[in-house]
């Protein structure tokens, strides 16, 4: 079998992700979040070492020295006119199998991608540490790739990137690019990383904090006045914070809430998801570093900050929570899909709920504002068609539910209930309303009375005595 035609003609053919090469199995190849085989022959562990000596010689013939003494190698290659490969050869039941991730030549377009443009523009940022997480394959090296690209296009700069291995390949624009692979280029990251501190830098990109060391010295080097880049294994920005101090041992933890505290710009954790249209989709949680997260994380109180990151949409942040709900509203994931992805099952499910009573009190706006003409068409509503008592109910429904503060509660902003509800109990809308059911028990449409009268929406209680009881919308005031 010839591993260069083979490998070409699956990245053309089948648009893969990754190829497997695993014995017991055809070849295999992941497209759209689902694995297809290439032909039905079952490679046989002859097969797996035919093909897998075949690309480390298309890799520069590679020693194999490392694979057969480790049993692991992570390395890169190129074919022209196909595209670039990262390679992860392994050893799995006394064979030889490798997982090949296939990477394109050209630097992908961020909306192309579904990257928000102000992730991109993270790279603005002229200091600090910005990381990139989520779980393996859900794209972190292309997202730190477009925003190396944009650094590249917008500004003159020094970059130096570390990784291992590399994956894309950046060609010198306005800015000049360092490329190191670990191994090949350098011993390891913490080596490469102290070193490129002398090597005049404005960012750098690390492709993963491993260990406290690493991450020690990421961090001084945002402080120092250099944009880093990283990744981590991570879901969520609390999750990520956890992770960096629970890399240090404890009497070192209370100085790295300090430190990151201060040195932390921006967490953006990812996901790829699988769409209703049978291709995958990003999911983004974005967190940027305002006064009371920084408070939070120096104060050791990481719990809080997810609360925060649901509150601040105004200042560009979106929990992952109402980026699932975002992609379902629009059709785009099914329920089912949202609930899987989602690290706070009981917070998307409230988003949800709040969003079809809000849904609701919409439609019933809309209603409301229909003419009494409308209003006698509509199939049950018991409305006269003498004009002067269609004018009645009209206005009697008007009165039951203000109109204004329906449209207040269909557009209320879905991230924040709590803030929201307070302002429906602190003001006076001229209703009463008996508790937290009466939304589904408003009668927008009088029902005639036994004399051929309307008949009360709401009941006035305390007539003739002291002013009524005032109740909020969602339940009694205090």
């Amino acid at each position: 079998m010839n591993i260069a035609e083979t490998l070409a003609k699956i990245t053309k053919e089948g648009q893969a992700s990754d190829i497997f090469i695993v014995a017991g199995r055809a070849l295999s190849y992941k497209a759209n979040g689902g694995i297809y085989e290439e032909g039905d022959k079952r490679l046989m562990p002859t097969d797996t070492l035919e093909m897998i000596t075949g690309i480390y010689e298309l890799a520069g013939n590679r020693s194999m020295d490392r694979i057969n003494k480790t049993g692991d190698d992570d390395f890169s290659f190129a074919l022209r006119g196909v595209a670039r490969f990262r390679i992860s050869t392994y050893k799995q039941r006394g064979s030889l199998s490798a997982v090949i991730r296939v990477i394109n030549f050209n630097i992908p377009d961020p909306n192309d991608l579904g990257i928000p443009e102000s992730i991109i523009k993270l790279a603005d940022r002229k200091k600090g540490l910005v990381l990139v997480t989520g779980p393996a394959g859900s794209g972190k090296s292309t997202t730190l790739a477009c925003m190396v690209d944009h650094i590249n296009t917008t500004r003159q700069a020094h970059i130096i990137t570390l990784e291992d291995p590399l994956e894309y390949l950046h060609v010198h624009k306005k800015s000049i690019v360092s490329q190191r692979e670990v191994i090949s280029d350098t011993e390891s990251y913490l080596t490469a990383l102290r070193a490129s501190l002398r090597q005049s830098p404005d960012v750098i990109l690390l492709g993963e904090m491993r260990d406290s060391e690493t991450i020690s010295v990421a961090m001084t080097a945002a402080e120092t006045g250099h944009l880093v880049l990283s990744t981590l294994h991570t879901i969520g920005a609390a999750n990520t914070i956890e992770r960096i101090i629970d890399a240090f041992p404890p009497n070192q933890q209370h100085q790295i809430y300090i430190q990151l505290s201060m040195v932390l710009q921006a967490v953006v954790s990812q996901q790829l998801l699988p769409s209703e249209q049978g291709t995958i989709v990003p999911a983004f949680e974005i967190m940027t570093l305002n006064p009371a997260i920084r408070t939070n994380i120096r104060d050791q109180k990481v719990q809080s900050i997810d609360s925060i990151i649901d509150t601040s949409s105004q200042e560009g942040m979106i929990s992952m929570n109402t980026s699932l709900l975002n992609l379902y509203n629009e059709g785009i994931i099914s329920e089912k899909t949202a609930y899987s992805y989602t690290t706070n099952a009981d917070n998307l499910g409230n988003k949800i709920y709040y969003q079809g009573k809000r849904k609701g009190v919409g439609e019933m706006a809309a209603l409301a504002g229909k003419t009494a003409e409308d209003l006698d068409a509509l199939p049950g509503t018991g409305a006269s068609k003498d004009s002067k008592k269609a004018g009645k109910d009209k206005k009697k429904i008007g009165k039951a539910v203000s109109k204004e503060a329906l449209r207040n509660l269909a557009s209320a902003p879905s991230n924040d209930d709590q803030a929201y509800s307070s302002k429906w109990e602190e003001e006076d809308w001229g209703g009463d309303w008996e508790d937290d059911s009466d939304l589904e028990k408003i009668d927008l449409v009088a029902e005639p009375s036994g004399k051929g009268g309307a008949k009360k929406t709401s009941d006035k209680k305390g007539a003739g005595s002291d002013t009524p009881k005032k109740k909020g919308l969602f339940g009694k005031k205090g």
